[in-house]
């Protein structure tokens, strides 16, 4: 059964810092690459890191620069760095395979809300 727990969410400042754990199956990692997604409000649900089995990372433009995705692969944990975080960061955060349709299908977390005030 696939299981993902995403935590380290919070509420920050505009140019804060968070960093998001993800805690999942082995099921997920072993389906490369593995991604973060976003939900803001009113919005649909966007791929905004990817990372593969050889450490490749990936970033739209829009966090490029300032999101770092990381991985421990004793512990089956994945990681987003966010640094100089944006209100428009503001959303809920979820991990899982970089592939929407397999994701999809393999189910989601609970996710972890990040909120970010101007």
């Amino acid at each position: 059964q696939v299981q993902l727990v995403e935590s380290g969410g919070g509420m920050v400042q505009a140019g804060g810092s968070l960093r998001l754990s993800c805690a999942a199956t082995a099921t997920i990692f072993s389906r490369s690459p593995v991604g973060w997604y976003r939900q803001a409000p009113g919005k649909q649900r966007e791929l905004v890191a990817t990372l593969t089995d050889i450490g490749t990372t990936n970033f739209p433009d829009s966090v490029r620069g300032r999101f770092s995705f990381s991985r421990d692969n004793v512990k089956n944990i994945l990681y987003l760095q966010m640094s100089n975080l944006k209100p428009e960061d503001t959303g809920v955060y979820y991990c899982n395979t970089a592939n929407e349709v397999l994701a999809n299908i393999l189910g989601w977390g609970q996710g972890t809300q990040v909120t970010v005030s101007s």
